[in-house]
């Protein structure tokens, strides 16, 4: 694993890792997640590609350099760090919010991705999960007990076999609290705002990339049926909907995943 980092344009940082060799594929982060939270996948994607892992502006160890945090402006980071690598195309894997993001990148950089994949993830958030994330970035911003809140996230993004008793709760907990890198409640909060203000359902029935779509059947934030539908907009989109995994599908089913990103790539 090399780690390195790169001044962007707006003399912002972006801090990414490279692990392995071989063709790229580029792995971007949900909210309040970074490169980190890729640990369960990327040794195993590495025995067979070069896996790039950036810390998304405002979490990690990259700065936000105090503007606003936008989906299209993440997606130009994210192209910004391939110019900086020398790579004319990628594979662009998404999770979540870094769905979002990916599908931006597809969408006004086309020529840059070699395939596109989404994980847990749709073309729009809905109401009811803007309601639930400002609610969370309300109570940080109030100074909310951080070990409580991670209680409370943890059922919206977890199967409940995941964490199946109090010690391996605790441990999640404690691991995530005491975590060296801790997203600040202000950039949080501005993750809640881009997410609230991206939707291209209208658009990206004009993605003409090799697709795979990646879903938990228990997904609470994105349920998969409906979210699968949706993406499936894109022509000729292939998907995959996991069993007894929810939202964070990659720290659920980590050789699953890999195993279909895999396959996905030696099409």
């Amino acid at each position: 694993m090399d780690s390195y980092r790169m001044l962007l344009p707006d003399n912002a940082s972006l801090y990414f890792e490279t692990h392995g060799k071989g063709s790229p594929i580029l792995l971007i982060a949900g909210l309040a997640s970074d490169s980190q939270s890729w640990g369960g996948v990327v040794q195993d994607l590495a025995r067979d590609f070069l896996v790039i892992t950036p810390d998304n502006r405002g979490v990690g160890r990259s700065t936000q350099n105090g503007v606003d945090i936008s989906i299209s402006g993440m997606g130009d980071d994210c192209i910004a760090l391939l110019d900086y690598l020398g790579i004319a195309s990628a594979e662009i894997l998404g999770h979540s919010m870094g769905g979002f993001v990916a599908l931006d990148c597809a969408l006004r950089y086309p020529d840059r991705l070699s395939g596109l994949l989404i994980a847990g993830s749709a073309p729009r958030n809905s109401p009811e999960n803007n309601q639930l994330f400002r609610a969370w970035a309300s109570d940080l911003t109030a100074g909310a007990d951080r070990g409580d809140w991670f209680r409370g996230l943890f059922p919206w993004i977890f199967t409940p076999s995941f964490l199946p008793d109090a010690e391996a709760l605790d441990a999640a907990v404690s691991y995530s609290v005491d975590y060296p890198y801790p997203q600040s409640a202000e950039a949080f909060r501005k993750q809640v705002e881009a997410i609230a203000g991206f939707d291209c359902t209208g658009e990206i029935a004009t993605i003409k990339l090799p697709t795979l779509i990646i879903h938990g059947r228990e997904d609470r934030l994105f349920p998969s049926e409906e979210s699968v539908r949706r993406l499936k907009s894109i022509n000729g989109a292939r998907s995959i909907v996991f069993e007894r995994a929810a939202h964070s599908i990659h720290l659920e089913q980590p050789e699953a995943f890999s195993r279909a990103i895999r396959e996905f790539i030696k099409r």
